[in-house]
């Protein structure tokens, strides 16, 4: 008998436990000290709300499936029918295959082969690496066609801290802008945090905010990170999401739609704003397989804050 997510990859490594499934390379459990800084499930569960999942070659949604590239129109199947959009890319329910596991650290591949509405084939890897610094997640695609390919990667875990809930966390998201959607969820403008109840860029209370936006115009540090941290004054604990600057986007949710409403809060890294692959906003093309450019690699981390 196989579970729905298929083997379990644990690793260890500073104080952190990890459990990454063949099943999407999902993110199931990621703990420090034994204390949950992700909110994950069960083994002998579906992942839910794209809990933990990776989201590639696209995240977030493109409007009716429908988009152009290079001329050529194409037409993905509608995987959030609710709304009539393609949602959160190709291979989150994908069986992904072990390449390397070491005490430490789990890599996984994926052939995403040519198929209707993405008409190219990627090779997709994925390392999950722990260390006293926390977890390191480094995802790459290699495109292998002739012809380029559009690209863009993002990752959904859910940040927990604390036994209470989001109405009693702080957030900090060091974004300066929001972007405004349509009953579709997909953009059509975007507008300064600046005076809002959007804006983050200082620590402060999540209180009844409900937050289900993607955030642009990142502040870094000098090393071209951006992190956003999410504390439980009660506790003192605390967990960070980091990006590098290869995504200029985050995605917060503070899960509305979950079978336990704002019990976390999602943060997602991502290389591109929602439909992307129609506006062509900060969308990568892979080159053709062979030349300059036909790989593309971005990472994103989490640490427990104390």
């Amino acid at each position: 008998m196989v579970g729905p997510t298929g083997e379990q990859f644990e690793i260890s490594a500073g104080g952190y436990r990890a459990i990454v499934t063949e099943g999407g390379a999902t993110l199931r459990l990621l703990e420090h000290d034994g204390r949950p800084v992700v909110d994950g499930f069960a083994e002998d569960a579906m992942p839910s709300v794209g809990r933990g999942q990776l989201l590639m070659p696209w995240p977030n949604r493109i409007r009716d499936g429908a988009y152009s590239f290079q001329g050529r129109s194409l037409q993905l199947g509608l995987t959030e029918a609710s709304l009539g959009n393609a949602s959160h890319g190709l291979v989150r329910w994908a069986a992904w295959s072990l390449e390397e596991l070491s005490p430490a650290s789990v890599s996984l591949t994926y052939r995403l082969m040519a198929q209707s509405g993405y008409p190219w084939t990627v090779d997709l890897h994925v390392l999950y690496d722990l260390s006293a610094d926390g977890l390191t997640v480094t995802q790459t695609a290699t495109n292998l066609s002739p012809q380029p390919a559009p690209y863009a990667s993002g990752a959904h875990p859910y940040l927990r801290v604390g036994s209470g809930g989001v109405d009693d966390w702080e957030l900090t998201v060091p974004a300066s802008t929001r972007l405004l959607v349509d009953d579709q969820m997909i953009p059509v403008g975007s507008e300064p945090v600046d005076g809002t109840a959007y804006d983050f860029r200082i620590s402060r209370p999540v209180r009844d905010t409900v937050i289900d936006h993607a955030f642009g115009d990142v502040d870094r540090d000098e090393d071209g990170v951006a992190t956003v941290v999410v504390r439980d004054p009660a506790s003192g604990d605390g967990v960070a999401l980091w990006m590098d600057d290869r995504h200029g986007w985050i995605q917060v949710y503070t899960a509305e739609k979950d079978a336990t409403p704002r019990r976390a809060i999602a943060v997602e890294p991502m290389t591109s704003p929602p439909d992307a692959f129609r506006s062509g906003t900060d969308l990568v093309v892979l080159a053709p397989a062979g030349t300059d450019g036909d790989e593309f690699s971005g990472s994103w981390g989490i640490r427990s804050l104390g």
